[in-house]
């Protein structure tokens, strides 16, 4: 059996299961801002059918020097991108046929993406549970990829740690590509953008797509040093970033309320679905940011548990595809009070069924 290997469009996962998709549903599988988008984009939204009438900024000039100013980086130094996808497709193009390293868990796209372009993978597995970053092997590798904060565990890493590892491969000439996707969800992003210019070997990954909820639209960015960044440029199409996307860009850096906002909301339900579960029984991820990971204290397998929230409505994220949880977790996206109370009313029910 084969599930999909992200999460999203749940027709897909209902159907790999064979289970029949109910009329109301709620997804947690997509780790998306609940309040949707910033206000300013929809009252935009109205005015921007001219988008589509003339071929987008090849260049992306006004939104990438925006960008540039607001991490305090040369130009040269930010790439744009269609989603986060399409950054880690041109970074895994860059590396082909190289030794790339990638501490798990972690999102499965990096490895897909490199072995598509001939690359050797090794995978380092933190310890499950606990999820503390460690000093992983070198030797041989050319390339390694975290994610901090980890997507799927939620988790943010020790800063310390993160440096060490850094100082380590610039010692040995290892580039080190640190995913940052989900870091304005935590209650002070912290980043590591500042470390750029002395660690000359560090990319770093971003996503608009999901802190300001227009994953439909593909909006991502990487930094690096700018002959680095130009290097990986080389390989992106023409007009890659469509002028919609480029328009809400604008819009979503400048949300700062927004922001504010989605950082309130998010840690309130998280402490609030974190109360329940340790008086109910389950075990949640230490998680630091909008989604976590879940499992029952009484089950090593979440397979029942899987299944069982999907003839409730309930779509988690399965951990199959994860090195180091394979399916003994399930993934889940911090939604609103009333997501999350649905959620909980539907773990209450398992709890009484066994």
């Amino acid at each position: 059996m084969k599930l999909p290997s992200h999460g999203s469009n749940p027709h897909y996962l209902y159907k790999s299961l064979g289970l029949e998709m109910p009329e109301n549903y709620t997804d947690f599988s997509a780790n998306i801002n609940p309040l949707g988008p910033p206000p300013a984009m929809q009252e935009e939204w109205k005015h921007s059918f001219r988008y589509i009438q003339d071929y987008p900024d090849p260049q992306a000039s006004v939104l990438t020097k925006k960008i540039a100013a607001m991490e305090g980086v040369p130009e040269k130094s930010v790439l744009l991108g269609n989603g986060g996808a399409e950054i880690i497709s041109l970074v895994a193009r860059w590396l082909a046929g190289k030794r790339v390293m990638i501490i798990h868990p972690a999102f499965s796209e990096y490895e897909t993406a490199c072995l598509a372009n001939g690359c050797e993978i090794t995978r380092h597995v933190l310890q499950e549970g606990v999820w503390e970053l460690d000093f992983p092997p070198l030797d041989g590798i050319n390339a390694v990829f975290l994610c901090t904060p980890n997507n799927p565990t939620g988790t943010e890493y020790s800063r310390q740690a993160v440096l060490h590892l850094l100082q380590e491969c610039k010692e040995r000439g290892v580039f080190v590509i640190i995913d940052e996707a989900f870091y304005d969800f935590l209650e002070e992003a912290a980043t590591y953008a500042a470390h750029l210019h002395h660690y000359p070997h560090l990319i770093i990954l971003r996503s608009l797509t999901k802190m300001y909820s227009i994953p439909g639209l593909r909006l991502g960015y990487l930094l690096a040093a700018p002959e680095i960044a130009g290097r990986i440029a080389a390989y992106r199409p023409h007009w890659s970033v469509n002028a919609l996307a480029l328009m809400a860009g604008e819009i979503c850096i400048n949300a700062e309320e927004h922001v504010k906002r989605t950082r309130e909301l998010i840690k309130a339900e998280r402490l609030k679905l974190k109360d329940y579960y340790d008086s109910s029984g389950f075990i949640m991820s230490k998680s630091s940011v909008n989604f976590y990971l879940l499992k029952d204290s009484n089950d090593t397998d979440a397979s029942g548990l899987l299944r069982f929230l999907l003839e409730n409505g309930i779509v988690p994220r399965h951990t199959l595809n994860f090195p180091g949880l394979t399916g003994r977790w399930l993934r889940f996206a911090v939604k609103t009070a009333r997501d999350n109370c649905s959620l909980m009313e539907v773990l209450q029910r398992w709890r009484k069924k066994e």
